[in-house]
């Protein structure tokens, strides 16, 4: 239990205070217009679906806040480097950006779907109150205001449909907007479609900016409407109701007037699409320096090495950059770990043929390229701990090079801070290591485990040792599991942090 916490306690915590806010924002704004004395006459009309369909809004706001955040990469390494001295804290939930993005778009989704269903149950019940021919209460409410503003039903007439609200007012027809762009986006997300058709993913991903457009100009309309402060100074409905007849004719009882609230989501997003252009702004600068290829090397295993210069490029162990073939295509963009050490005058990656892009890639080279980075990693935290254990499985291996060619150059300078480092355990999945070139004794087959961290746990007890992955899922598995196993209760025990990457 202990080092659960110690590897993913504030992660839990983070998604427990996320998860907290959500249900605090439902059930607040919930309440808020199930009860609230200026949308009593609303519920007349629609009851609780009034209530149902402004909650999730209230929840969307926040988590459209918070969507474009994880993934604006050149702030996530400013904060890395802010809080450099918090390695197993928010350095290490920073890691998990893309988790993170993708749980606040399946909340976006969920709360979307409520939205929706409750929106049409509301036209329905306007609808249904426009059409009445009986004087019932939410009958004579629903004939209020004419077109004169001062409305509550926003179906006006008996010609009007719910369809027809839906797609020629503002709202309504920012909301399918908005909901087809989302459809859009969460289905071409898929690690299928990601995967074998990038262009696709890449194009519809991009609907965010329709997306957000939709957003703020969705409230706009003003067709979620209350009776205003001074009408219900005036009107008082609970002695009101119940003399619809003489409504507008008694002084106690004039004809209520209505008005939509102030469009609020735009006060949410702003922020951080202002944030998210500056992001982009960054990128576009740095991918449009030039970058020098001074060489080429095919490895076995379709492997291609490419050393590359570009100024004022720099770099930390275990950082990756994203590449761009323009001859290839325009729009891909691929990340790919650095394999070259900080003390190289170039920089380096290893790009395995593995689709479509990296077998074009292979054909044309060299070919100018675009770079943008670089962008930090777990990796990073290496020497920030007493012990480091890296584990590279296949082209896994490449955040690992960087990291190994620096402990060599640091060994060849006699750099003091090494000595108070120790790295053990090193192990390669693949036969013969292809990206380092280093003279590593290779063990074949796959390690045990057990038998591994045993023997790091017995060298170095009262130590705190960093596990760092970069290969598939069911070893990552197996490694966080001997993680906790060999982890001890005691706080001054031997302890493992696992990292992760993926690639």
């Amino acid at each position: 239990m202990g080092n659960w916490l110690i590897n993913h306690g504030f992660s839990a915590l983070f998604i427990v205070a996320w998860l907290g806010i959500n249900i605090f924002l439902f059930v607040y704004y919930y309440l808020e217009y199930e009860y609230s004395p200026e949308y009593y006459y609303t519920r007349k009309i629609i009851g609780s679906a009034l209530a149902w369909a402004r909650a999730p809004a209230a929840c969307l706001n926040f988590n459209c806040m918070l969507i474009l955040l994880p993934v604006c990469r050149n702030l996530l390494s400013f904060l890395r480097g802010s809080c450099s001295c918090c390695r197993c804290g928010l350095r290490t939930q920073l890691d998990k950006n893309i988790s993170f993005h993708k749980l606040v778009a399946y909340m976006i989704a969920l709360h979307t779907a409520i939205h929706i269903v409750a929106h049409l149950l509301n036209f329905e019940w306007f609808n249904d109150s426009q059409q009445s021919t009986q004087k019932t209460l939410d009958a004579v409410l629903s004939d209020i205001g004419s077109n004169n503003g001062t409305w509550l039903n926003p179906i006006r007439s008996d010609d009007t449909t719910p369809t027809y609200v839906a797609f020629t007012t503002v709202a309504g027809l920012s909301g399918v907007v908005i909901t087809l762009a989302l459809i859009l986006i969460i289905t071409s997300s898929t690690d299928t479609i990601r995967r074998s058709y990038f262009e696709v993913f890449w194009f519809t991903h991009h609907l965010f900016v329709i997306f957000f457009a939709g957003l703020v100009i969705h409230g706009i309309g003003r067709i979620v409407r209350h009776q205003t402060d001074e009408s219900m100074e005036r009107h008082k409905y609970t002695h009101c109701q119940n003399l619809t007849e003489e409504w507008g004719e008694i002084n106690e009882c004039p004809i209520p007037v209505f008005e939509g609230g102030d469009p609020m989501t735009w006060k949410w997003v702003l922020g951080p699409m202002i944030l998210y252009v500056f992001e982009r702004s960054i990128r576009l600068y740095r991918s449009c320096q030039r970058v020098v290829i001074t060489k080429v090397v095919v490895h076995p295993s379709k492997v291609l090495e490419l050393q590359l210069q570009k100024k004022g490029f720099t770099m930390e162990v275990g950082q990756y950059i994203f590449i761009n073939c323009p001859s290839i295509s325009r729009l891909e963009w691929h990340p790919f770990t650095l394999t070259s050490a900080p003390e190289e005058d170039c920089f380096s990656v290893h790009i395995r043929s593995a689709g479509d892009w990296t077998d074009a890639l292979q054909i044309p080279s060299p070919v100018p390229i675009l770079v943008d980075g670089p962008f930090g990693t777990a990796s990073e935290d290496v020497f920030q701990y007493e012990v480091s254990v890296l584990v590279g499985a296949g082209i896994g291996v490449t955040p690992f090079a960087s990291i190994l060619k620096s402990i060599w150059y640091k060994y060849q300078h006699s750099d003091p801070g090494l000595l108070t480092k120790k790295v053990s355990a090193l192990r390669f999945v693949e036969a013969t290591d292809v990206v380092t070139g280093l003279k590593q004794k290779t063990h074949y087959g796959r390690p045990n485990w057990d038998i591994e961290f045993q023997t790091i746990a017995q060298n170095h007890p009262k130590s705190k040792i960093a596990v760092f992955l970069c290969g598939p899922k069911p070893l990552a598995k197996a490694l966080e599991q001997c993680s906790g196993k060999y982890s001890e209760v005691n706080p001054l025990g031997v302890h493992f942090h696992f990292h992760k990457e993926n690639f």
